[in-house]
Order: structure tokens, then C-alpha cells, then sequence
């Protein structure tokens, strides 16, 4: 076994993962703030947009494992997405345990808008997409390794 050089100080601050991690996420999602409150919409709220605007309708067990957030979490996003009139929800005809999360008209439509929303945080960022899509991966591979 190879063995980890974390330095002479492994608990210091600035050399933390979960640091720069939790900066950079408070960072990032800062950015996206006012780009969404035209809209109404908060960032979780985007994030399951962002899921319908790929595929609608889906169950909200499959937003729940595609967000990896817990339908606990998702019921207020998507009554308040559903009060907003961007998603519609009723049960399965085929399941009526199951709930499925429809795109409304104004949900699909807001997409055209919402399509600008990258190409501003790219330029808030001031990185190159390559730097992006490299920094995308590498956060994949985490995500992978924490399973």
C-alpha cells in the first residue's frame, strides 16, 4: 500500500476538501440567486427543472434518486413549483402510491429562458469551459467515490 502525504498539518483549514467544497457550492449557487428570482425559483427548485426539462413526467422517486435528495426534501420544492404553475402532480393511474411530476405549459416555456442561464454563470465565473468541464468531471469522480 502507497502511503498519503497529507503535510506536516492534515487538519488545516485551506488544505480541507470539504472546505473548498462547501465554499465554492455557497459560491456557485450565490451566482445563480438573482438569475432565478426573476422566476420565483430557488436553486433546489431549479436543479428539478433542470431533471423534467430531460425527462417529464417522472415519479418523484426518480427525481428523488436522479437530485440524490429525499422525497422529504423534494414535497415542498415541487408544491411550491406547483404553485408557481411550472409542474403539475397527481398520482399513477398505474400505481397510486406512486406520484408523477408533469411539466406544466409555463414549465416548458420557462426553459426557453432558463436556457440562458449557463452562458451567465460561465461569464460570472470568468473560467474557460474546458477548465469547467474539467472541474465537472473530476466533481463526478467524487460524487462516484462517496457512493
Amino acid at each position: 500500500m502507497t502511503s498519503i502525504d497529507l503535510s506536516e498539518d492534515p487538519l488545516a483549514l485551506d488544505r480541507q476538501v470539504c472546505f473548498a467544497l462547501s465554499v465554492a457550492s455557497r459560491s456557485v449557487i450565490a451566482i445563480y440567486r438573482p438569475l432565478l428570482e426573476p422566476f420565483g425559483l430557488t436553486h433546489p427548485q431549479y436543479l428539478v427543472l433542470l431533471a423534467l426539462w430531460e425527462r417529464s413526467p417522472r415519479s418523484v422517486r426518480d427525481l428523488g434518486q436522479t437530485l440524490r435528495a429525499e422525497p422529504a426534501t423534494l414535497s415542498p420544492l415541487l408544491k411550491r413549483l406547483e404553485a408557481l404553475g411550472y409542474v403539475s402532480r397527481q398520482r399513477s393511474a398505474s400505481d397510486e402510491r406512486a406520484l408523477a411530476v408533469s411539466l406544466t405549459a409555463k414549465g416548458r416555456r420557462l426553459r426557453r429562458e432558463a436556457e440562458k442561464i449557463p452562458y451567465r454563470v460561465v461569464e460570472r465565473l470568468g473560467m474557460e469551459v474546458a477548465e469547467l468541464e474539467q472541474l465537472h468531471a473530476v466533481l463526478t469522480r467524487v460524487i462516484e467515490a462517496t457512493r
